[in-house]
């Protein structure tokens, strides 16, 4: 009785002083994740470079930080630090009357008279739409202009959670391996179940950062190119914003650059209009068919229904970063249903079985009558 008692203080203890410290390391969350993305991302790269030079495990630890920080970490400083200003220097223009949205609006509507028509058709008035419309993009401006600004005055407090994340992906790199052995022996949950779901974890934040991540870059960099070889105003916020469109599956950069080719047309500047509508379709939408299937691969992509809401709200709980946590939340929610159903209820079923032909379907082939009968009764034969 003793033992049994000292047993569940102990348990009880543990779990005490493990929720105590997860609440005490919540406020750097975001740098632990990016810490772990990256460390699994440039983990081939050390290994590469631990089997040339086995003896100095520290040195390529450092070696493949020191690239993780000049390919990825100092471009998106100075794209971020871009974005901020162009926004601001935009949100400004808008409000000072510099930018009048409402003559751009009218311009499309002058442009497509049929557009009137169209929308009294379904029940909808063109000014409300029109006002609701530009509240919209006034609230959005005033959001990231709010933000952007919040981001600057708080330099210090990010520039903190850069260097515990690059001081964690060090540890991480170096001693990734004997970390994830010691985990697997610490959780209760079964070596194999827990080989699996931190193999789930690692191929789905490598497929989404790496993958996801390169395309989307990839559209909006394109995007934001041929906005500025157009000369149409803000192209760098343009691209970002294409960029992060990019990473919604059946959204898109086309929700940008289509509008755009349409106000050209307005506004009769039909050679810029076609070339941003032809490049459009020919390149930017191509990139996604054409990368993805290289950098991510069909057998660890999520279905797209189940990306485009675990995106989304990953965005809306966890900020800029939720696009790589809401996706991999979603997978991991998907493994152990896998798991649980594999082990305690249908075993080889997996979550989302492939469809199969639906036993109303074979009586679509009989006729009514035939239908209400009940089954035959064998017939005797006489001799």
């Amino acid at each position: 009785m003793q033992e049994r008692l000292e047993r569940r203080s102990f348990i009880f203890t543990l779990l005490l002083v493990t929720v105590a410290f997860g609440l005490l390391l919540q406020p750097f969350f975001t740098a632990i994740f990016w810490a772990c993305a990256v460390a699994l991302i440039f983990h081939p790269l050390y290994r590469y470079l631990l089997n040339r030079f086995p003896k100095w495990r520290n040195l390529t630890a450092l070696l493949t930080l020191v690239l993780c920080i000049v390919v990825v970490v100092i471009p998106v400083l100075l794209v971020a630090s871009s974005f901020i200003s162009e926004v601001a220097n935009l949100y400004q223009k808008v409000q000072s009357g510099e930018i009048n949205l409402g003559a751009k609006v009218e311009q499309v509507r002058a442009a497509f008279p049929g557009i009137n028509a169209a929308l009294e058709r379904i029940g909808m008035d063109f000014d409300g739409l029109k006002e609701r419309l530009l509240g919209g993009l006034m609230t959005a401006g005033s959001l990231i202009a709010k933000n952007a600004l919040a981001l600057g005055q708080n330099t210090l407090n990010f520039f903190v959670s850069l260097g515990l994340m690059l001081y964690l992906t060090f540890f991480l790199i170096r001693d990734g391996n004997a970390l994830v052995a010691l985990l697997i022996r610490a959780l209760p949950l079964g070596d194999e179940r827990e080989k699996l779901l931190l193999a789930k974890f690692a191929e789905v934040t490598r497929a989404t950062i790496k993958g996801n991540l390169v395309v989307a870059v990839t559209q909006g960099t394109l995007g934001g190119l041929i906005f500025w070889v157009l000369g149409l105003p803000a192209p760098l916020l343009w691209g970002v914003v294409m960029t992060v469109l990019s990473l919604l599956p059946a959204v898109g950069a086309a929700i940008i650059w289509f509008p755009a080719g349409l106000y050209l047309y307005a506004t009769g500047d039909s050679v810029k209009a076609t070339v941003l509508m032809i490049y459009g379709v020919a390149v930017i939408s191509l990139v996604d068919n054409i990368l993805r299937p290289i950098l991510v691969g069909r057998d660890t992509k999520l279905p797209d229904y189940i990306v485009l809401f675990s995106t989304v709200g990953g965005l809306l709980m966890f900020g800029i970063s939720g696009f790589a946590i809401g996706p991999l939340l979603a997978a991991l929610f998907m493994a152990f249903w896998e798991i649980f159903m594999r082990e305690f209820i249908a075993e080889g079923e997996p979550l989302i079985p492939p469809p199969q032909e639906s036993p109303l379907d074979e009586l679509e082939g009989l006729e009514a009558p035939e239908r209400m009968k009940g089954p035959k009764a064998p017939t005797s034969s006489s001799n």
